[in-house]
């Protein structure tokens, strides 16, 4: 592991709610999330602090939201405006390097290994832009600074809102070797109740098994949780983003108890994918194709076939499968999406064919 790096992952605190906060301050003493209403079978992006001491929390259900906090405010998202305040945001970050990664609107990694700024200090660094956010933009942001992206990204949420939390080189073992896994991102529910069926909680735990071991138990998750929990990640910080996927889904007002009733969203669905590849990724090889149902009960399922063009009819074919998941509930959600194939292999297709 390369502990020269030295990595700031900066991710801004309730970034539409802080802005809508912001731009209206009535809405600062008051419990507020953004996101749709409930009665559309809306749901939350995010919300303030406030909501959160009320148990709210992003992706959570417009409607379950206001029962846990009856005084909730909830307004819609206006999508472009931040959008547009994340650009000055970025513009605040390309002043301190080059080597910036946004990884969504509010949160991006900084490589400033080379920078001779404050001395060539990263926690002084990242202290700056949080300051300059809060100065020009009445906006607050927390920071981790770590010799690699999976320990700053971890460190960012240590002090939230408004902080900011540093592992030094020194420290990397001790902090690393108590983490839960929990932690690890892309380590969710699911993986987390596989992990505690073997006894496993945290990354000191998964130390006292031997690589072939996880490989084994857990294939490609157990590679990745030994680098993990010996705090390995070369990553580099990636200044080119390359789209992996594309996808279009709705809620239903109503649960939709049939496939023939899903026709008419199925088709309009379908036309805006086929609008936004166009758009967004009318370059790229498709990989495969899914369809993502999520039922009554709140459970989702993804089906998914390979396919070299997108095809009308092969969603048509995987809907029924995924339909058959769900038991006999009715669908809260449909969603049609492609992967993309990696830029190596696209490249490896184009001379093939050139």
């Amino acid at each position: 592991m390369n502990l020269t790096r030295k990595i700031i992952h900066v991710d801004m605190d309730c970034f539409y709610a802080a802005v809508e906060m912001r731009d209206n301050p009535v809405l600062k003493s008051v419990p507020l999330a953004v996101g749709g209403a409930s009665d559309r079978r809306g749901v939350v992006s995010t919300c303030n602090y406030i909501a959160r001491e009320f148990g709210v929390h992003s992706a959570m259900a417009t409607g379950y939201a206001q029962k846990l906090c009856p005084d909730l405010i909830v307004i819609p998202g206006r999508m472009k405006h931040y959008q547009q305040v994340s650009r000055q945001i970025r513009e605040i970050f390309q002043t301190y390097t080059d080597l910036v990664e946004p990884l969504s609107l509010d949160e991006a990694y900084l490589d400033v290994s080379d920078s001779d700024l404050f001395g060539g200090s990263a926690t002084l660094t990242a202290k700056d832009i949080r300051n300059r956010i809060k100065d020009e933009l009445d906006l607050t942001a927390s920071a981790g600074i770590a010799p690699n992206k999976f320990i700053a990204k971890i460190c960012s949420e240590e002090n939230k809102p408004d902080g900011q939390f540093v592992v030094t080189p020194d420290e990397v073992d001790d902090f690393v070797k108590s983490l839960a896994l929990s932690k690890i991102p892309g380590v969710g529910k699911a993986t987390l109740k596989r992990l505690e069926s073997h006894q496993l909680y945290t990354c000191g735990d998964v130390r006292y098994w031997d690589q072939n071991k996880l490989h084994h138990t857990f294939g490609a998750l157990g590679e990745l949780l030994y680098k993990r929990s010996w705090g390995i990640d070369d990553r580099p910080v990636r200044t080119e983003w390359i789209r992996k996927s594309l996808s279009v889904e709705r809620t239903f007002p109503k649960d939709i108890m049939s496939l023939q009733a899903c026709e008419p969203e199925f088709i309009r669905l379908f036309d805006e994918l086929k609008q936004r590849l166009e758009r967004h990724a009318s370059d790229r090889c498709i990989k495969n194709q899914l369809v993502k149902l999520k039922f009554s009960d709140f459970r989702s399922t993804t089906i998914e076939r390979r396919a070299r063009s997108l095809s009308v009819e092969l969603f048509r074919e995987l809907l029924p499968l995924a339909w058959l998941r769900g038991s006999d509930q009715g669908i809260r959600l449909l969603g049609l999406g492609v992967n993309f194939a990696d830029i190596d292999h696209e490249i490896e297709q184009l001379s093939l064919f050139d």
